[in-house]
């Protein structure tokens, strides 16, 4: 019995499991807070632009500034402050920022296009028709360049924030 609880404790000298570590690891904490700056923003410029309080705007897809491009961004500038932007994790972190920056303003932005040709070929449907009564599809599911350049913009000062106060790079 002695055997098993010894294979199940740490190894001297390591340090023992927390999760308020997680606290502790920038890039993580770079990228979630750019996401949560990045979609409150976005509830500002609803009432700026609209004059209306959106909250809904706290968790939708879309809009100014992009959230997707400010995580990717703090995440991947994060990691290039802590681990160096020569390491092979800064690449693969930039390069996944790349693809789903790209695919927020190419993909993503068609399909929203795509979905408001398509609600208005069912609003012009007669009433008898089946299809009459479809639920109407998302049409804010992508991002123009400069609301993805906004977002990019964003995730890079975060991350630059959020290393200073966790004194990396010094």
């Amino acid at each position: 019995m002695e055997a098993v609880t010894a294979a199940a404790a740490p190894p001297p000298g390591a340090p023992a499991f927390s999760y308020l570590a997680v606290f502790s690891n920038c890039p993580l904490v770079a990228a979630v807070l750019a996401f949560a700056i990045a979609q409150s923003i976005k509830v500002f410029t609803t009432w700026y632009k609209e004059n209306r309080w959106d909250a809904k705007q706290l968790i939708g897809s879309g809009g100014m500034p992009s959230s997707h491009s400010a995580t990717v961004t703090a995440l991947a500038v994060a990691v290039g402050m802590q681990e160096g932007f020569a390491s092979s994790l800064f690449a693969t972190a930039a390069v996944f920022a790349s693809v789903v920056m790209y695919d927020a303003f190419g993909v993503r932005l068609h399909a929203g296009k795509q979905a408001e040709v398509l609600n208005q070929i069912v609003y012009e449907l007669p009433s008898e028709h089946p299809l009459a009564e479809t639920r109407p599809l998302r049409e804010l599911l992508g991002h123009t360049p400069p609301q993805v350049f906004a977002g990019a913009v964003l995730g890079f000062a975060v991350a630059t924030f959020t290393a200073m106060i966790a004194g990396l790079g010094s």
